[in-house]
């Protein structure tokens, strides 16, 4: 190539050198081709440690992101042509050079991006499978292969598991009902989620796949469970399909320290109090957003008693469910009454389980005093004390 086009190459290369600086957490890969002639020369880099891996001419070297730039430009001198793809997920940049031109275009992948026999072939069998799948999902298969795959959704061959359309199910429409606080999210800033009693973080992959493949936004996340193997198997995934925006400790959530701004907090079926300590825990941080689907509301079932339902409480299941309704109205009350803008939304179909309630908080004012009366109140009339209250009442404290 001439002079003038290898100037213009460097200058978008300075640009690929900023870009990865930026973005390393969700760098894919650079793949360059150069021509001579007929003759087509390949070389291809791979992310490790901070480096990339970069392999051309049968040689494998370990080079910082600037010498590897400045590597291309310099044999560019040699080659007729040079097409690079620099990859991203969720996003491909382009850059063609010749004698004649010098161009860089970026392309968001796209669903029709997919190779189109695999597409179809996922497509026919999802219709085979279920018509529980006709709905226009927010993960879809073709282009989530790889998360759908490592999350077991999907089988080896690129097909949805019969004994997993139920999950599938769950985890798109969890992603369906955060849509609107996902917008309404900075996007200027990275976004930091924490995942309370993470387990196998199933939902947390699938946030930050939608958050950084679809939505463009740029996000870490922390998942925190007591338990070391589930960590591990975290961990293991998260290597698996490359997301390094992630982090995963094996610790108490009351012990968990962090200088970061959070935007979000999760908990997905903690059991009884967990729920209660993740969402303190989101109030302790002062999350923009809180998320929970309580699980195993026991607490108050061995707690509250109102006299003027004592005819009706007397049978059991009814207590039960009542104790249900309380705890998560309670639990609403006090995340308005520490300024958040509360809906408590139906998460998925009760004939699946009862346990289907999903909290959405958003921190919209300062703390609401005449809440924390109307809470403090019913603690009174129920002749209840939970341990939410306990837990706010801790960081009230701390802050003092």
């Amino acid at each position: 190539m001439n002079k003038q086009s290898i100037n213009k190459v460097k200058l978008f290369l300075m640009g690929l050198e900023s870009r990865f600086e930026e973005n390393k957490d969700i760098f894919k890969g650079i793949y360059v081709t150069y021509t001579a002639g007929l003759k087509e020369f390949k070389g291809s880099g791979r992310y490790d440690k901070d480096k990339i891996s970069y392999n051309f001419g049968g040689k494998t070297e370990l080079l910082e992101m600037a010498k590897l730039c400045k590597k291309i430009a310099e044999e560019c001198c040699q080659y007729d042509s040079l097409s690079l793809l620099y990859r991203e997920r969720g996003t491909d940049l382009l850059i063609s050079a010749d004698n004649k031109n010098v161009k860089m275009t970026t392309t968001d992948i796209k669903d029709d991006q997919i190779e189109e026999r695999k597409t179809q072939s996922n497509n026919t069998h999802i219709a085979e499978t279920s018509t529980l799948l006709n709905r226009d999902y927010y993960i879809k298969p073709g282009r989530a292969d790889s998360l759908l795959k490592e999350i077991g959704i999907m089988s080896k061959e690129g097909k949805i598991k019969n004994d997993k359309i139920r999950k599938y199910n769950q985890i798109d429409h969890y992603v369906e009902l955060l849509e609107g606080i996902i917008d309404g999210l900075p996007s200027q800033e990275t976004i930091n989620v924490i995942d309370c009693g993470c387990g196998k973080s199933y939902l947390t992959f699938v946030l930050n796949y939608y958050l950084t493949e679809v939505k463009k936004k740029k996000c870490h996340f922390i998942g925190i469970d007591y338990s070391p193997t589930v960590i591990e198997a975290s961990k293991k995934m998260a290597d698996n399909l490359g997301y390094r925006n992630m982090e995963f400790h094996a610790m108490d959530i009351k012990d968990f320290k962090t200088s970061k701004n959070i935007h979000i907090v999760i908990s997905l079926h903690a059991c009884n109090t967990a729920t209660d300590m993740a969402l303190a825990f989101g109030v302790r941080l002062n999350s923009q957003v809180i998320i929970a689907v309580p699980c195993c509301q026991r607490e108050l079932l061995n707690q509250y008693s109102y006299e003027p339902f004592k005819g009706i409480l007397k049978h059991g299941i009814l207590k039960a469910r009542m104790a249900d309704v309380l705890t998560d109205g309670m639990r609403s009350l006090m995340l308005e009454a520490k300024g958040y803008d509360v809906s408590v939304v139906e998460y998925i179909s009760p004939l699946e389980t009862p346990k289907n309630l999903m909290i959405r908080a958003i921190k919209s004012r300062k703390e609401n005093p005449a809440a924390m009366d109307e809470y403090v109140k019913l603690m009174s009339q129920l002749n209840v004390y939970p341990s939410l209250y306990q837990y706010i009442q801790e960081i009230d404290l701390e802050q003092y």
